[in-house]
């Protein structure tokens, strides 16, 4: 419970953040210059969360199932969870908060480099990968799978505000939402077989 407490807390810090005009500065200086070779790359990025996702559940799934581990196997369930609470969470918050996107707000300064929905906060893309992140740490616990699981999550947020799509607190808030998600989903899974 004190979790999501703490989740709540930080995501209403997240949207008083987005108020802030340093989110645009942040966003204007990650945003500025022209450099095709690059943005190619943060395309591909943002991308990669797609088949990333489903790799990686099937993934910790199979190793349960071919090791004849059932934590793994359930982790790889857990897995599954944590990424469809996580994407349904920033969908649902979308559309409730319904805030453009950087490039529609500031068309002069923001340029827009890859083609998206219309609402901004939070990054989907973000809460995807580190929801996935979160997944596969908790999953394996050991800090060479966490920190390239968290170093690639952090490298997608990046990239959607490299891409003018997302401002920082977008990103910040897709963050929050799928570490939340999994730690919830985790947190669940101890009281169900506490009991």
């Amino acid at each position: 419970m004190k979790n999501i407490i703490l989740i709540v807390v930080v995501l209403s810090s997240v949207c008083a953040v987005a108020q802030n005009s340093l989110d645009y500065k942040i966003l204007k200086s990650i945003n500025a210059s022209e450099m095709p070779l690059w943005d190619k790359t943060m395309k591909g990025v943002s991308f990669s969360v797609y088949p990333v996702m489903p790799i990686s559940v099937v993934g910790i799934f199979c190793q349960g199932y071919f090791n004849k581990d059932d934590v793994m196997m359930r982790n790889g369930y857990k897995s599954a969870i944590t990424i469809g609470l996580a994407l349904a969470t920033t969908s649902g918050l979308k559309y409730a908060f319904n805030r453009p996107r950087p490039f529609v707000q500031y068309p002069n300064d923001i340029i827009q480099r890859d083609k998206v929905g219309p609402y901004s906060f939070p990054s989907g893309h973000t809460t995807a990968a580190f929801a996935t992140a979160t997944a596969v740490s908790l999953s394996y616990k050991k800090w060479y799978v966490t920190l390239p699981s968290y170093a690639y999550a952090s490298f997608v947020g990046y990239s959607r505000m490299r891409l003018g799509v997302h401002y920082p607190s977008d990103v910040l808030g897709g963050m929050v939402i799928g570490i939340g998600a999994g730690l919830l989903t985790w947190q669940i899974d101890k009281w169900i077989n506490a009991k």
